[in-house]
């Protein structure tokens, strides 16, 4: 059965605009529905770069990327669909299967392009989703370093 409410970790809003990084906080529920989060980021004016960080618990990251054509999504470890509604939903979007219960393995799901622009090229991002000694969070950290936000993005956790 997928985990309920209330569902720890974060969710964070990053825009690129003007050559500036800015780092916010969205809505708890972002991390129970993929929607909500679709939704909150796709609220967010700018002319730059918008997407979304979720860390979910100590399990996995999801990174949406709203578009005019749909979102693109990334989820680090496809068998979080098991277990995660959230998860579930990005598998859903991606018209991707769920893993066999008895399988073992850590892949990641969806677009490991969807920061390329930015300074992270899809394989690097897969090296990072596919480390397993490291937590979402730590994995997430890597990519705001490697893209160019990592002190906005540390500066917004030490605040949260």
């Amino acid at each position: 059965m997928a985990v309920k409410e209330p569902v720890a970790g974060y969710a964070v809003a990053v825009v690129r605009e003007d050559g500036r990084w800015r780092c916010s906080a969205l809505k708890p529920d972002a991390l129970t529905s993929l929607d909500a989060a679709i939704t909150e980021l796709a609220k967010i004016r700018s002319t730059g770069a918008v997407f979304g960080l979720l860390a979910v618990e100590d399990e996995f990251f999801i990174i949406v990327r709203p578009s005019p054509r749909g979102p693109s999504l990334l989820l680090s470890d496809a068998a979080a669909a098991l277990d995660y509604d959230i998860a579930a939903d990005v598998l859903d979007l991606l018209r991707a299967d769920p893993p066999d219960e008895d399988d073992e393995s850590i892949w990641p799901e969806g677009d490991l392009d969807i920061l390329a622009d930015l300074g992270m090229p899809g394989p690097d991002l897969e090296v990072i989703a596919g480390e397993v000694d490291l937590y979402p969070d730590e994995q997430l950290q890597m990519i705001a370093q490697r893209c160019g936000f990592g002190d906005e993005f540390t500066a917004l956790l030490d605040e949260m």
